[in-house]
């Protein structure tokens, strides 16, 4: 049986081994400077570790990915598309639109995509994630081998 939890080595972004570690010279300066991490760059992060589940189509409603096809076109694609983020006491909360791959299990992909975008926030940003809310709003099934994956998006 697999596991429901990606396996981090398998990651295209790999960290270096001291990622999270606390030097020594940093821990005698307790308090110094401030740290501020936008939401769009937690909705990234979230964006970037959805893209890396098996069976995730597209990131996005319908409309979203029309528009997001445009940008792309125009080589101004968002790693955020589909992905809203809401903080609330130093915990995380995401919201996540997707697209889902045929014949992939959905329940099993909402469980994948829960624990790839916790581990990627908790690790890289550091903060807690209260909940990952999934919301699968097509099936992707591949027709034919050109057929455009933007949905009422003609094919050019």
């Amino acid at each position: 049986m697999s596991s429901l939890i990606p396996d981090p080595s398998n990651s295209t972004t790999p960290l270096p081994d001291n990622a999270g570690a606390i030097s020594d010279a940093a821990a005698e300066r307790p308090g110094e400077g401030v740290t501020t991490i936008r939401d769009s760059v937690i909705a990234k992060v979230a964006g970037l570790a959805v893209r890396e589940v098996p069976g995730v189509h597209a990131l996005g409603s319908v409309p979203t990915r029309a528009l997001g096809a445009i940008l792309d076109a125009l080589s101004s694609s968002d790693a955020s598309q589909g992905i809203s983020v809401s903080i609330a006491d130093d915990v995380v909360t995401v919201e996540i639109v997707l697209v889902a791959a045929y014949p992939v299990p959905l329940t099993a992909l909402a469980e994948q995509v829960r624990a790839a975008v916790t581990l990627a926030i908790e690790g890289l940003v550091g903060m807690t994630v209260a909940g990952v809310n999934v919301t699968i709003t097509d099936i992707y099934v591949a027709e034919e081998a050109g057929d455009n994956d933007v949905a009422g998006v003609p094919a050019t």
